[in-house]
């Protein structure tokens, strides 16, 4: 398990668990990081991600990026 900020531009794969706090989880859980998800990083910038989940494309800041394990 990892978080989302080391996998590569191109990488696919399975969101195993949301971390931080509650109101946190629900945010991220509602953009369609929920576990056994998958998730796709389509480019990376200064460890800011845009990534495609669940047929949305989603920019995600290096801290959020962190609390998401694949």
């Amino acid at each position: 398990m990892m978080p989302l900020t080391m996998m590569s531009a191109g990488e696919t794969n399975t969101i195993k668990r949301v971390g931080g706090k509650e109101e946190t989880r629900r945010f991220l859980e509602n953009l369609g990081f929920v576990a056994g998800g998958v998730v796709t990083v389509v480019s990376e910038a200064g460890g800011n991600l845009i990534v495609n989940v669940k047929d949305s494309r989603v920019a995600v800041g290096k801290d959020m990026a962190n609390k998401i394990m694949v």
